[in-house]
């Protein structure tokens, strides 16, 4: 079972312990390094700068969104190693997927998170 959790870079970070990854390709505004305690940068698994521009956090565009960040990650080498590793993590520890939007609900850090659960249900589907 896979234990991922979502976080707003910018939330107090004290109460919740596992291994901290921010997810965003850009580094948050006002956020040293050392407030951000951070185990890794994923910045190759974010949505490409010009999918990150037209999608401009409108909720009204987040279907679409998802559906081309997903396409994004499937048809990238580079975004499916660091998928493939974020998923082997979170088998073994909980993983905190950190990130910087003020948007909650509409965020690639929740499209992420359910392409993560989907793809380890079909590696246990597909390893029986």
């Amino acid at each position: 079972m896979l234990t991922i959790v979502l976080q707003r870079i910018y939330e107090d970070n004290s109460q919740l312990k596992g291994h901290r990854v921010l997810i965003d390709r850009v580094w948050p505004r006002g956020i040293s390094k050392d407030e951000a305690n951070l185990d890794e940068w994923m910045k190759d698994i974010a949505p490409s700068p010009s999918l990150r521009k037209w999608f401009n956090h409108d909720p009204q565009k987040f279907t679409e969104f998802t559906q081309a960040y997903q396409a994004e990650i499937k048809q990238d080498n580079e975004k499916q190693k660091k998928l493939n590793e974020l998923i082997e993590l979170a088998a073994k520890k909980k993983v905190i997927l950190l990130y910087g939007a003020k948007d909650e609900r509409h965020n690639h850090a929740v499209v992420l998170k359910e392409l993560l659960h989907e793809r380890r249900h079909d590696g246990q589907k597909t390893s029986r």
